[in-house]
């Protein structure tokens, strides 16, 4: 479903340079969960931007679902995105002036009919058990609903893919268990997963591990789930 081809991200400032990625091979394949482990700086949520195409990469080549990201014109990669892709990160970003309900539709609004919005964003909400609470603001919630709105959130246009940026990072560990448990059961119900985070505690979750270090991404061959 994503395969990236020696990607390589430098970033430049005047005479310097960052290599933050240095010629990573990935693939994902459907139905997978892939976690991907490393220190703080060390190249990992530079690498899911490029394969989520939110990120060009300076050299290599990413593909979704056979097609070339790179070729493609911005409005063609942000519609590809908004189809196939599903974004959880760290902080989760709701808008504090819309409900629980609307924040979960938002991202629908320019990609499915009013209706059938309304509809799967209250059984998104109903998955997440918080059926109760789709009048609320986010000021009302505890990190665990709040974290639970911004999968529903990102579920809502039908993705093929989920990608998380440490999206644990800011949670204590019950809670932290509570939504990594929820992703495995996504996980098992087909969707696929690639997830970033500096914690080794979570590669149980996985079915497949990869560790990255100072830009650079090799396969890990502990065992997984």
């Amino acid at each position: 479903m994503i395969e990236a081809i020696g990607v390589t991200k430098i970033f430049r400032t005047g005479s310097s340079e960052v290599r933050a990625v240095e010629d990573a091979y990935f693939e994902v394949q459907s139905g997978e969960f892939i976690l991907i482990l490393g220190r703080s700086g060390s190249g990992k949520s530079t690498l899911l931007g490029m394969l989520a195409g939110l990120i060009r990469p300076t050299a290599g080549s990413v593909q979704i679902k056979g097609m070339d990201i790179g070729t493609l014109s911005d409005d063609t990669i942000s519609d590809l995105r908004a189809r196939e892709l599903g974004f959880v990160f760290q902080f989760s970003g709701l808008l504090p002036t819309l409900t629980v309900l609307e924040n979960v539709m938002l991202p629908s609004l320019f990609h499915r009919d009013g209706a059938d919005c309304r509809s799967r964003a209250i059984d998104l909400l109903n998955k997440m058990g918080l059926s109760e609470r789709a009048g609320a603001y986010p000021s009302t919630l505890s990190s665990g609903e709040t974290k639970r709105v911004a999968i529903a959130r990102a579920l809502i246009n039908g993705p093929s893919i989920l990608i998380a940026d440490e999206p644990t990072g800011d949670l204590d560990v019950d809670t932290e268990f509570e939504i990594m448990e929820l992703f495995s059961e996504l996980n098992r119900e087909g969707m696929t997963m690639v997830m970033v985070t500096h914690n080794p505690d979570l590669a149980r979750f996985a079915t497949r591990i990869y560790g990255m270090d100072r830009g650079r991404l090799a396969e890990r061959r502990e065992s997984v789930r």
